[in-house]
């Protein structure tokens, strides 16, 4: 009998029916819900899941406040968030709270025109036009420096890696700037005698470093981004490339990964990698009250016909120069701050927070004589009034 069957094979199983069409239906599932996920990314509201965790124990009233805690500082403080805590920076003062008022840095400093930016987990405080700068990280100092008194800071910045870098001045020179990796060993230094260095901003990977400089060309004064790589000896001075940028004066450098971003008085422009000027945004003759440069590949703008009075209009702008969205305002604003996806725009007696296309993401009234909003890039927001802060959380 066994040599009977010698040489036959057994009849292959075939696979269920029902099976089969069930693993077709989770594979068509899995790649709908996948499309989906790309296609609404911006409309889910991924961040409430990231708030939830954030500040499930953070006590809040009815309407997402936390109890306000106390701090010390001044109507002249500046103020920043760091990783959920609150910096807090005076003239004469340097200190970090928790979200629930617990002190961890209680610094002593003596500075005429304190700036505060934070970046890469870390905050920069330096006094500009003076001799003293300070970096925190991990609710601790992590660096300080210290010019003497032929020196001063024009400006300093941090990269997302936690890189630094300072402008100074000194006898002799136009402008010094000097790169710090992320344990603040310096890297390069450059001396520079032929334009005055205005700013200057780190690529967000640390492989270079733009410049902002102003000269004279034909009989007028002009202001260009000058970048440097990072690879290359202090004695060569001549940068990489150069993008003139107009006789602006120009507010505030940034460089992410959407570009260079110049803001100046009267427009912004915007400087690609390769040097070209990829976006330019006039302000068509309206005064820029207020702006923020920390929202997600875009530029928010508050900008009124006249100086003074309450008429504005808000302005989102995309990396070419248009204008993604624009919002009319007649209340006064106190204080405008974007962080990721969102922007708070906080008036008297009201916060709104909008997404990038100036859609209203959520509202707050009674903001208990707030005058300060900082923007967080899950949504949530720290209120702040001369004396008191509270975190608020969007239901």
């Amino acid at each position: 009998m066994d040599e009977m069957n010698r040489g036959r094979t057994a009849p292959k199983k075939r696979p269920n029916l029902l099976l089969r069409i069930l693993t077709f239906l989770i594979t068509l599932v899995l790649v709908v819900g996948a499309v989906v996920l790309v296609v609404n990314y911006d409309k889910l509201n991924f961040d409430s899941i990231k708030r939830w965790f954030a500040y499930r124990n953070l006590e809040r009233n009815e309407s997402g406040q936390s109890q306000s805690f106390t701090f010390e500082g001044k109507d002249s403080s500046s103020f920043a968030m760091l990783s959920g805590d609150l910096l807090v920076c005076s003239p004469s003062s340097i200190r970090l709270y928790s979200g629930s008022a617990q002190l961890y840095v209680n610094q002593t400093v003596s500075m005429e025109a304190p700036s505060v930016q934070v970046a890469g987990g870390a905050a920069l405080v330096y006094d500009v036009g003076g001799q003293e700068l300070f970096v925190y990280r991990d609710r601790a100092e992590a660096f300080s420096l210290s010019l003497s008194d032929e020196q001063q800071f024009i400006a300093a910045s941090l990269n997302p890696q936690g890189w630094l870098v300072t402008v100074t001045q000194e006898s002799g020179y136009k402008g010094i700037v000097t790169v710090y990796d992320s344990a603040f060993s310096p890297k390069i230094r450059f001396r520079l005698s032929s334009r005055f260095i205005m700013d200057a901003a780190l690529a967000p990977d640390s492989s270079a470093v733009a410049l902002l400089t102003m000269g004279l060309d034909e009989d007028s004064f002009q202001s260009r981004v000058d970048v440097y790589s990072l690879e290359r000896t202090e004695e060569e001075t001549d940068p990489d490339w150069t993008c003139p940028i107009g006789s602006d004066v120009i507010l505030a450098l940034r460089w992410n990964d959407s570009g260079i971003w110049a803001l100046g008085e009267s427009s912004l422009s915007i400087v690609d990698d390769s040097g070209t000027l990829s976006g330019s945004c006039s302000y068509g003759g309206l005064y820029l009250k207020r702006f923020s440069l920390e929202g997600d590949g875009t530029a928010a703008l508050l900008l009124g016909k006249y100086r003074a009075g309450t008429s504005a209009e808000l302005w989102v702008v995309s990396p070419d120069g248009s204008i993604r969205a624009s919002l009319p305002t007649e209340e006064q604003v106190l204080s405008l701050s974007a962080a990721g996806r969102y922007i708070g725009l906080l008036t008297a007696d009201r916060l709104d927070i909008y997404n990038q296309d100036l859609e209203c993401y959520n509202t707050l009234t009674g903001t208990q004589s707030a005058r300060t909003v900082l923007q967080q890039s899950d949504g949530s927001a720290m209120l702040i009034d001369s004396t008191t802060a509270r975190i608020y959380v969007p239901q």
